[in-house]
C-alpha cells in the first residue's frame, strides 16, 4: 500500500483515490504545517494587477530581518517557497561534494543529486562533525530535523560552520521548523561558510502563499538574488510575509497553543500503545513495526498521516486543526489499540 506514495507530505486527495469509501472530509496530518493560519488582513485586488514594487519587497524583508535577529536585509533572500531556494543552492555553492546528516527532509537529497553531485548521508553527529572541514563540501543539517525533531546546539553548528568556512565548504542550517523553537542560527551573523534556510507556510499555516528565505553573509545571497531575477515573489506573498513576520505577539499566543497541542498529541499517541521517537510542536514521529498496517487503518478512516517507504517502522502524525479532527484520530487510535492488544 506504500508503493508510489507522494514525496512529500499533502496529496491528500491522490493518496485517498486507494480508500474510496473512506469518510469525508479527509483530515491531513502528513504534512507538519501548523493548524492555525494567521489571520491575514483582506488583499487589495489591485495589487495584483501591477507587477510588484521594489518597496514591497524592502518592506518584507525589514520585517524578515527583526523576525530572524539578522544584521541586515542585505543577507536575505526572498523566494517562492524553500523548496526553490534548495533547489538553486547547487547552482550557487557549486560544491564537489555534498553531506548531509540523516534521516532527514529528502528535498536537499534531491537537489543535489538532480545537480550531478555526489551525497553522503551520515547518521550520527559524531560522523558529521569528522567530516566537516574537507574542501568544496557543502554540509545539510536541518535543525530541529524532520521527522524526528533532533535538535543540535547553536554553538554546535557555530563550530561547524568555522571549520566549513576555514577549507572553503559550507554549512546549510534548514531551520523550516525554529520559528517555536528557542534558538537559531540565524541571528550569528554575518558568518562566513554558513547559510540559513527558514520557511514560512509551517509556521504561519499559509503554505499556499509558497514564500521562504535563504540567509547568507558571503556573497551567496546576492547570487541567488540575481538567479532568480526580478519579482520572483508575488504581490501575495510579499503582503503576507510582512503581515505576519511583523507580528510577535500573534507567533507568541500561536506557540502556547502548539504547546498544549503537541503535548496532547504524544500523550494520545503513547496512551494508544505507540513508541514516540521524536517531535516538534507541529509533528510527531512514531515507531512500529506495523507502520503499513497503521498508515492504511487510519487512510481507510480518513486520516492521512505520513509514511516513507524507506523507512518502513515510522510514522509522522501532524496536529490535527479542529475537535471534529481531534475526535476521529483519537477514535480510530483507540480502535487501533484495542485491535493490536
Amino acid at each position: 500500500m506504500l508503493e508510489n506514495m507522494p514525496i512529500h507530505g499533502g496529496q491528500v486527495r491522490q493518496v485517498m483515490k486507494r480508500f474510496p469509501h473512506a469518510p469525508k472530509p479527509f483530515i491531513d496530518l502528513s504534512t507538519g504545517i501548523s493548524p492555525y493560519e494567521y489571520p491575514l488582513a483582506p488583499l487589495d485586488v489591485a495589487v495584483l494587477t501591477r507587477l510588484p514594487e521594489a518597496a514591497d519587497e524592502e518592506a518584507l524583508l525589514a520585517a524578515a530581518t527583526t523576525a530572524y535577529g539578522v544584521p541586515n536585509a542585505g543577507m536575505i533572500v526572498a523566494g517562492p517557497g524553500t523548496q526553490l531556494l534548495i533547489a538553486l543552492l547547487p547552482l550557487a555553492l557549486k560544491a564537489e561534494k555534498v553531506v548531509i546528516f540523516g534521516p532527514t527532509y529528502s528535498g536537499h537529497e534531491q537537489a543535489w543529486r538532480n545537480a550531478g553531485v555526489g551525497v553522503s548521508i551520515v547518521t550520527d553527529l559524531q560522523a558529521f562533525r569528522a567530516a566537516a572541514g574537507r574542501a568544496g563540501t557543502v554540509y545539510v543539517v536541518c535543525n530541529p530535523n524532520n521527522p524526528d525533531g533532533r535538535r543540535l546546539p547553536v554553538e554546535i553548528l557555530l563550530e561547524l560552520s568555522d571549520r566549513c568556512a576555514t577549507s572553503g565548504g559550507w554549512l546549510v542550517v534548514d531551520e523550516a521548523y525554529a520559528d517555536f523553537d528557542h534558538e537559531s542560527a540565524a541571528s550569528s551573523f554575518p558568518r562566513a561558510g554558513l547559510l540559513v534556510l527558514r520557511s514560512f507556510g509551517k509556521t504561519y499555516g499559509l503554505p499556499g502563499v509558497r514564500l521562504g528565505f535563504l540567509i547568507a553573509s558571503d556573497g551567496t545571497a546576492d547570487r541567488l538574488r540575481s538567479m532568480m531575477g526580478d519579482w520572483a515573489v508575488s504581490a501575495l506573498a510579499l503582503s503576507a510575509g510582512r503581515q505576519a513576520l511583523s507580528d510577535q505577539e500573534w507567533l507568541n499566543s500561536t506557540k502556547g497553543r502548539l504547546e498544549r497541542d503537541a503535548k496532547r498529541l504524544v500523550n494520545l499517541l503513547k496512551g494508544s500503545g505507540l513508541v514516540v521517537k521524536g517531535n516538534t510542536l507541529l509533528f510527531c514521529l512514531v515507531s512500529l513495526n506495523e507502520a503499513a498496517s497503521l498508515w492504511t487503518f487510519l487512510c481507510e478512516r480518513g486520516i492521512v498521516t505520513r509514511a516513507f517507504p524507506e523507512r518502513p517502522t515510522e510514522l509522522r502524525f501532524g496536529l490535527p486543526r479542529d475537535s471534529a479532527s481531534w475526535d476521529r484520530l483519537e477514535r480510530a487510535l483507540h480502535d487501533w489499540s484495542e485491535i493490536a492488544k
